[in-house]
């Protein structure tokens, strides 16, 4: 018995429609972007009219749109969002991402939904619950490892929820939904799609006695997320759905990083073809691109695999947030208005408008963009000259021998200013003729077929050795279409002339027929039922970590069994010390200060514990605080008094409703 291919789906970001259809057209198999509001990207929002443009075209290749509603609501915002989603669904959309249980209470389209990073999913009883809750496909923390993978897909049914995990991009230091240092020190919160990114910061590292442990540090800043060469091991583990972040990102870096993962997975597609665990593509077609996609080429903070093989010790970017690129040459000469460089390869090549950078001698990183680049031929192949866009003598620390980075290549952004992409649906054609004229039957690689048909007589072709071929000819043109023919039947009695015009005229009608029939045919992704009874909550009591900031929040999780329910951080009852962000990321064990390091180690001697340290920027204080049984650091501070006073000031003039108080005795279940 032959199983059937498991679908994997390759989700990439859009931050608006015209970068969403790019998605598509270079493979992917489905696109998450921003609604008109309540997306975890405050700026990323989109109107429902460009909304539709996107699903129109998403749906020609059977690719799928889902629609980010992933903030917490405050109550009179639960009215808002419930309109935005059933506009979404009226418009096609194939889902909602949400973070929001509260949405779960109110009257929802029959859209699929699905769990944000924002939620959380760390353990299989947190996945399990949200899949028994209504929720058919869950992204997981980035944090887990490939056997925690694996423990989440046993505890979950394949058949009912989908595994989604991030593959590539940028990497929250916290816990997805666990980070409330903008909303404690600017009132606004990452939770609500505004976040201030405080974990890009440098800091002062010190210990409890007030001794340096680093200075100007970027210790919570994380290199950005590669999970190309794990892909594999993902699947085994029963991940589906592969994420790459970038909602805020341009199109050349969609454009590129889809193409990259599309092409890798399309490999291991066809390994796969034949073994007992076949898998395929989600959505319809094959994608040809017109250049090599380099993941290296797009703004990176240089790549790490995270913890998906086990903690490292080498998965910060604590010098610098920017964008290192690649070591390209070194400094020969610095002239007032001009420097020399040499490149280590003689096929490097220079361009106006590149961007250009070194570390200073503090490994601060200084960028250097080109005005004018001008090879050096007399001199060699791989000298340049190259005229900076800001003034030589401004550049910090810039030296002969100084090794030089390119963080911006000219000649590769404006390749993918171009087409760089053709996805077509493969299809089999057939000409028969017909009593009264001719008849086109098309079948695409999905099964979809359709039929046009047209009066026209039968006459002989003069050249009835080129006859046949040249039908074939005529009939194979569907470059201005999205498919492509894999062979022409002909089922004629004589080699008739058809004349050009008919034969396009009979191929538009058969493709425009076909186009209807799949789109007719691509059914709407099923809303998963909830289990009755409801299935209890994995805790009875939960903490501001819940982000329950709504009546119709709390009321879910009293209905899955919940005793004790705090509000969310952003009611701002907590005014003393708490967690203000937690992590995997343990900053003494990057800094090689964890004790679990120094077990064995020759020379030391005693117990080395893990005392709290302090993370200084400006006059932000922030306490570091070690939590070594699950292996967690806990960033530790408390909101702002300007913070508070400013609220007290906007409740005044715009009062606002949410939930803020704890349920008393008499209203816990």
């Amino acid at each position: 018995m032959s199983l059937l291919p498991h679908p994997l789906e390759l989700l990439s970001p859009a931050r608006d429609a015209a970068i969403g259809i790019e998605a598509i057209n270079h493979g992917a198999d489905a696109v998450y972007i921003g609604g008109p509001a309540f997306g975890a990207r405050a700026g990323a929002g989109n109107e429902l009219r460009e909304l539709e443009r996107l699903i129109t075209h998403a749906h020609r290749f059977h690719s799928r749109i889902f629609i980010t509603l992933n903030t917490i609501l405050r109550d009179d915002e639960l009215e808002d969002a419930r309109r935005m989603a059933w506009q979404v669904y009226e418009a096609g959309a194939d889902a909602l991402i949400i973070q929001d249980m509260g949405l779960l209470e109110i009257d929802l389209p029959p859209i699929q939904l699905h769990a944000s990073t924002q939620t959380d999913i760390r353990t299989p009883e947190k996945a399990r619950f949200l899949q028994d809750a209504g929720l058919s496909q869950i992204v997981l923390a980035r944090e887990l490892t490939i056997e925690q993978i694996a423990a989440i897909r046993a505890a979950t049914d394949p058949a009912r929820c989908n595994i989604e995990f991030f593959i590539h991009g940028a990497l929250c230091v916290a816990y997805s939904g666990q980070c409330y240092i903008t909303h404690a020190h600017t009132g606004r919160s990452a939770n609500r799609g505004d976040c201030n990114q405080a974990c890009r910061l440098p800091y002062q590292v010190t210990d409890d006695q007030g001794r340096f442990i680093a200075h100007d540090k970027h210790v919570l800043s994380m290199k950005d997320n590669n999970q190309s060469g794990n892909l594999r091991a993902l699947i085994d583990a029963g991940v589906r759905s592969f994420k790459i972040e970038g909602r805020y990102k341009d199109m050349g870096y969609v454009k590129n990083i889809t193409a990259h993962y599309r092409t890798l997975l399309d490999a291991i597609i066809e390994e796969r073809e034949y073994t007992a665990q076949p898998v395929a593509r989600a959505s319809s077609g094959h994608t040809r691109f017109f250049f090599t996609p380099d993941p290296q080429q797009n703004f990176n903070r240089e790549f790490t695999d995270y913890f998906v093989n086990g903690r490292k010790d080498d998965i910060g970017a604590f010098d610098t947030p920017k964008t290192p690129g690649r070591a390209i040459g070194w400094v020969t000469k610095v002239g007032p208005d001009c420097v020399e460089l040499e490149t280590s390869s003689p096929d490097t090549v220079l361009h106006n408008g590149d961007g250009l950078c070194y570390y200073d001698l503090q490994k601060e990183l200084v960028g250097m963009a080109i005005n004018t680049a001008e090879p050096l031929p007399s001199r060699g192949a791989s000298l340049w000259r190259v005229y900076p866009k800001d003034p030589v003598a401004d550049l910090k620390d810039l030296r002969k021998g100084l090794e030089i980075n390119r963080n911006r290549d000219m000649d590769w952004v404006r390749m993918l200013e171009k087409k760089s992409s053709e996805r077509r649906v493969g299809l089999w054609a057939q000409l028969a003729q017909t009593p009264d004229g001719f008849e086109l039957t098309l079948t695409d690689e999905d099964g979809f077929a359709a039929s046009a048909r047209i009066t026209q007589p039968h006459r002989l072709a003069s050249d009835t050795a080129q006859a046949q071929a040249t039908l074939r000819e005529q009939l194979g043109r569907f470059g201005n279409t999205i498919f492509s023919v894999h062979d022409i039947a002909l089922q004629l009695s004589q080699p008739w002339f058809v004349p050009a015009s008919v034969l396009n005229q009979l191929r538009r009608d058969a493709v425009a027929a076909l186009e209807a029939e799949r789109a007719a045919g691509l059914p709407r992704l099923p809303r998963a039922r909830p289990a009755e009874p409801p299935v209890p909550y994995p805790e009875d009591t939960l903490s501001y970590l819940a982000n329950v900031f709504n009546h119709k929040a709390r009321d879910f999780y009293a209905r899955h069994g919940v005793r004790v329910i705090a509000a969310a951080y952003e009611s701002q009852e907590e005014e003393g010390e708490v967690s203000l962000m937690i992590t995997k990321h343990c900053v003494r064990f990057s800094l090689s200060l964890c004790p679990k390091q120094a077990k064995g180690v020759i020379g030391v001697k005693g117990t080395i514990k893990a005392d709290p340290l302090q993370l200084i920027n400006g006059k932000e204080k922030l306490t570091l605080r070690f939590d070594c049984k699950p292996c967690e650091m806990h960033v530790v501070g408390k909101i702002k008094r300007s913070v508070l006073n400013q609220q007290q000031k906007d409740q005044q003039t715009l009062p606002l409703q949410f939930y803020r108080t704890r349920p008393s005795a008499s209203q816990r279940p």
